[in-house]
């Protein structure tokens, strides 16, 4: 309170406490790594999964399997078992992929209305519901059920990004997403691992134990990282000022083809590629200063094209190696470093939006990769269609400015020029603008 001229007190506007950056970024860190010990249980299980409905002569696994044959022999791919798994295997993950492409913006927009920690806990509550319907039923209709329910509850990875987004300061907002590409690297780390020593039983019991942990560690410790003043009025406001935006994002294709490592029972390999990305993203990516950002991602890009060739061409563990850790550098910075360039864009009730929009192009490229990548399994071009994709022309000029640097989950393209000002309260702005946080 203070004192006026007459002597009466005049009260103070009320100040909005933001929670320390520290405790929020531990807690989404904790948080986001028990949901992806409880979805990484999957990766190994999946061939084996498969199999035991095939044995158990499922109807709606064979009316899949038949679709499966037909899809394999109008590609040209051997209708085989061993491809056909690989196949079958794609199709669940892009289709799982591109119920997170379709939810995820959507689910950011919501939380930049209602607010970070509701939404969040609302998507837990569907991704413990999901591993619940996997539990306790066997049948393939009940697995798949569980994935449309996960595919759509999956939003809670965009929040991540969108909580560490609201931070106040740039160094922050770059340690912070760092600190998310290591709880993504431990969980493919461990989550296999764990999953390849269950029984097959077990597993989604497991899964559901770690996303009921989740829900409850987050309703007892997440703070609210969104104020009800900065909040957006409506869902629909920041769809409709990144339509109308000049200067959006114009995204290369090359994102449908990089999707990060597929599944492939390996649990040597998970370990190997999660430890070293873990190690990369706690020495390196969080030391990576404000406004360097885009140069690792570019020198982290050229690093794809030898690591998918040798991948590809790899006839000994020691190549094998050689790319697997190539790979693991250059997916250990791109992620990161483009999370956090694009968490500087948007007013504050626009980064659930943005960071929703990065997810879920990163979630359509995952839906396309196993795809691709199934379909060249059999056409003989494993690990060819990566390296060769990425050695193809550029389809726009280099950026002049980190200010130009469009941004997609796995890819570089180019923004338009940036405005002179921004557009006003409640537009997309640049980061050079004045409502960059």
């Amino acid at each position: 309170m203070g004192r006026g001229g007459g002597g009466g007190c005049t009260p103070r506007p009320p100040i909005h406490q933001q929670p320390p950056e520290r405790r929020v970024v531990t807690v989404v860190f904790l948080g986001l790594l028990l949901d992806l010990l409880a979805f990484t249980l999957l990766l190994p299980l999946l061939p084996g999964l498969l199999e035991s409905h095939d044995r158990a002569h499922d109807p709606l696994y064979g009316s899949w399997q038949g679709g499966v044959n037909w899809f394999a022999t109008a590609i040209g791919m051997p209708v085989e078992k061993r491809y056909n798994s690989v196949l079958f295997g794609g199709l669940i993950g892009s289709a799982f992929s591109v119920l997170q492409f379709l939810c995820a913006p959507l689910t950011g927009a919501t939380s930049d209305c209602l607010g970070r920690r509701p939404v969040m806990l609302l998507c837990l509550m569907g991704v413990a519901t999901s591993y619940a319907v996997w539990a306790t039923s066997r049948s393939f209709a009940a697995f798949l059920a569980s994935r449309l329910i996960g595919g759509i509850s999956k939003g809670n990875v965009s929040l991540s990004t969108a909580i560490v987004a609201d931070l106040g300061s740039p160094l922050a907002r770059s340690q912070g997403m760092a600190v998310i590409g290591v709880a993504f690297s431990l969980g493919f780390t461990l989550g296999p691992m764990l999953g390849a020593s269950l029984p097959l039983e077990m597993a989604p019991w497991f899964a559901l134990l770690f996303a009921a942990s989740d829900l409850l560690f987050i309703f007892c410790f997440l703070p609210e990282t969104l104020p009800l003043e900065k909040r957006a009025p409506s869902v629909s406001l920041g769809f409709r000022d990144l339509q109308s935006c000049p200067h959006r994002r114009r995204v290369s294709p090359r994102g449908s083809v990089i999707s990060g490592p597929v599944p492939t029972g390996q649990g040597k390999m998970f370990f190997f590629i999660g430890l070293t990305m873990a190690t990369i993203q706690g020495a390196y990516a969080r030391r990576i200063h404000p406004g360097g950002e885009v140069a690792a991602v570019k020198r982290a890009l050229l690093l794809l094209v030898p690591a998918f060739l040798l991948i590809g061409w790899s006839h000994s563990l020691p190549m094998l190696g050689l790319g697997l850790l190539l790979y693991s550098f250059a997916a250990a910075i791109v992620v990161p470093c483009l999370s956090s360039v694009v968490a500087g864009y948007g007013s504050p009730g626009q980064k659930g939006t943005v960071m929703g929009t990065l997810r879920s192009l990163g979630a359509l490229a995952r839906a396309a990769g196993p795809l691709v990548a199934a379909s060249g399994e059999g056409a003989g071009g494993r690990g060819r269609l990566g390296a060769g994709h990425l050695l193809s022309p550029p389809q726009c000029q280099p950026p002049r400015s980190l200010g130009d640097a469009a941004i997609s989950p796995q890819c570089t393209g180019w923004l338009g020029p940036r405005p002179a000002s921004p557009r006003g309260p409640g537009s997309f702005c640049s980061p050079s603008s004045s409502c960059r946080s």
